[in-house]
């Protein structure tokens, strides 16, 4: 099983630990793609910090994210469960993951990024800055650089297993499973339900979806196909409800009542 999560906006700034080292990630498939992408945003910042605040999309108040991503390439780095911050990654709380989960993370959880394409629990990442939605000079848009990349690493790291797709939508833009791929692909929606109306509610459904994947880490379950995926959420005690199979996998429903 393959669980891709979307980045976090917000990020623990490491105080220390050695500089970035790309080689040292996982998937090096991406490495290629990974330096484009790091050097596009270094220079950009380092050279023309005030272009880089429009192109990121922040606000004057936030120069200091500019300064921090011009000096990545040196910056301290950290485990990126430890990095990303966050609703989901609050709820999934990875720290406190018995060893046993903790080693199933490693091989069954990514996060989508736009610096680094994929990154494991385990690679050591700097705190940056860079939106899925961003555009770099000579790079263009970064889900572009990435949607021509990231098959490759999912299939090295997905083989034979489920893929269960938790990203947001601007980063499920990035790479989208083929329709052959659709049997084992399951989508994941947080419905909350009072009085018989649903609806989706951002934070909520970021919460609940990292307490999903905590809970399957610990149980360790393995599911196939989207309906074992279902069968084993229900046995941790979650109401689902299985959407039809479509191109581009199936849609469980997830519908809690307290928040």
């Amino acid at each position: 099983m393959l669980i891709l999560l979307p980045p976090s906006e917000g990020k623990t700034a490491p105080g220390r630990g050695r500089a970035l080292d790309l080689d040292s990630l996982a998937l090096p498939v991406l490495t290629d793609a990974r330096k484009r992408v790091l050097h596009a945003l270094v220079g950009l910042c380092r050279d023309e910090p005030e272009v880089a605040v429009t192109a990121l999309g922040l606000t004057a108040g936030q120069a200091e994210h500019v300064a921090r991503n011009a000096g990545l390439e040196s910056a301290p780095t950290a485990r990126a469960d430890r990095v990303y911050t966050g609703v989901l990654y609050d709820a999934l709380d990875a720290a406190t993951l018995s060893p046993a989960a903790r080693r199933r993370a490693a091989t069954r959880l990514a996060v989508t990024s736009s610096l680094f394409g994929l990154v494991r629990p385990g690679d050591r990442i700097p705190a940056y800055r860079l939106s899925g939605d961003a555009a770099l000079p000579d790079v263009g848009p970064v889900a572009g650089v990435w949607r021509d990349a990231l098959g490759p690493a999912v299939d090295e790291s997905l083989r034979r297993g489920l893929l269960v797709d938790l990203r947001s939508s601007m980063y499920a833009a990035f790479w989208r499973p083929p329709a052959e791929l659709a049997p084992r692909v399951a989508t994941v929606r947080v419905l909350h339900e009072v009085d018989g109306t649903r609806k989706v509610v951002s934070h909520f459904n970021k919460a609940t979806k990292g307490r999903i994947v905590r809970a399957l880490l610990e149980d360790g379950a393995d599911p196939r196909t989207p309906a074992a995926l279902a069968d084993a959420l229900r046995d941790l005690g979650w109401t689902v409800e299985v959407g039809e199979r479509t191109k581009k996998g199936t849609q469980l429903d997830v519908v809690v009542s307290d928040l």
